[in-house]
């Protein structure tokens, strides 16, 4: 198993410099039906099988014993629609300096019992009739140890507070002061409970409109953003950006080859469990509901063909896709970001 490459991008925005840490986190993918060995030093592995697979015949998996494998691992759609998310009112930790013309706070809330910071921009003045439509930001890999709340996708988040969304960018767990391990977003479900636990707990502020809810998801953040759409029927359009978006399977073979090496191979039964496995594999349960992709083609921590994979497999599942390309633009997007955050802004204007 290879270690993913660790990268640096520095992005310069346009009200303020700030240093964004996008690179995908280590996923050396073990296929399933591998024997278990040790993982090197800070390695992390894909999920692993929690018993062996029937065969009926000897040799040959049926598929309903190949769904039940899949329920079993935490990491699925379906373990994670068998869990509660009762999140908890927002807590103010402290109060930050406002913006144009809204208020900026760290605030707190509970998942999985663990206290996770977020940051929370309300508008001001008194809220429209239901409240404020509010949009869950799920920012992508930072070093956790690195990882500052008020340091990271500030244009970003500016740009929906300054439209009237309340914005809540949670940290995960095990991020800067917030509590729990933090263990990675592809093959652990911690940070998509913290995601389903944030919009939760937007549900529960007065100023909120709860059934106006969105999800915006950059890099990792991508793939947390599809998965919890696809636990919480509740959160009704999502705006995914540079988004590690394509089917395990996808990841396993196509991620972060090294120059000259040949695309990894997988036999039919691994590339089987682990599309299975993959939010990719559930897109008809969207029902409907709005996905917009942002990528730019010379990306080189998250390839510009893992948007093309979500846009095609949502397509095959029947839903819909606005997808943008952005020729000759990196992982950030920043020689389009105003053009992007606008269009993500209009697109949330129109769907929540």
């Amino acid at each position: 198993m290879r270690r993913l490459l660790q990268l640096v991008l520095l992005l310069l925005v346009a009200g303020g410099a700030y240093l964004a840490v996008t690179p995908p986190e280590n996923l050396p993918f073990r296929v399933p039906w591998q024997p278990t060995q040790p993982a090197p030093t800070g390695e992390r592995r894909a999920p692993t099988p929690s018993t062996t697979l029937p065969t009926t015949p000897p040799g040959e998996v049926t598929d309903a014993a190949l769904q039940a494998f899949v329920a079993r691992q935490p990491i699925s759609i379906q373990a994670l629609r068998a869990r509660a998310y009762p999140g908890s009112r927002l807590t103010v930790v402290r109060t930050l300096s406002p913006g144009v013309n809204y208020t900026r706070q760290v605030v707190s809330y509970l998942s999985d019992g663990l206290k996770i910071n977020a940051l929370l921009t309300v508008p001001n003045g008194i809220p429209p009739q239901g409240g404020w439509p509010a949009i869950v930001f799920n920012h992508g890999y930072i070093p956790p140890d690195e990882y500052r709340t008020t340091e990271r996708y500030v244009a970003y988040q500016d740009a929906f507070a300054r439209a009237d969304f309340v914005t809540l960018k949670s940290d995960y767990r095990g991020h800067g002061d917030s509590e729990g391990e933090a263990r990675g977003g592809y093959d652990d479900p911690g940070y998509t409970v913290d995601v389903l636990n944030a919009a939760a707990s937007l549900k529960q502020d007065t100023r909120v409109n709860a059934s106006r809810l969105g999800l915006w998801g950059h890099s990792m953040g991508g793939q947390l953003s599809l998965r919890a759409m696809l636990v919480d029927p509740d959160l009704k359009a999502a705006s995914l950006w540079a988004g590690v978006v394509a089917s395990y399977d996808v990841l396993a073979t196509d991620w972060n080859r090294a120059p000259g090496e040949e695309k990894r191979v997988l036999d039919p039964l691994n590339r089987q469990s682990l599309r299975a496995l993959s939010p990719n594999a559930s897109l008809e349960d969207l029902n409907g509901r709005p996905i917009q992709l942002h990528h730019g083609t010379a990306d080189r921590d998250v390839p510009y063909s893992f948007q093309k994979a979500l846009a095609d497999d949502l397509r095959a599942a029947g839903q819909s896709v606005e997808a943008y390309r952005y020729e000759g633009d990196n992982h950030n997007l920043s020689r389009n970001l105003g053009l992007a955050l606008r269009r993500s802004v209009a697109f949330f204007k129109a769907k929540l």
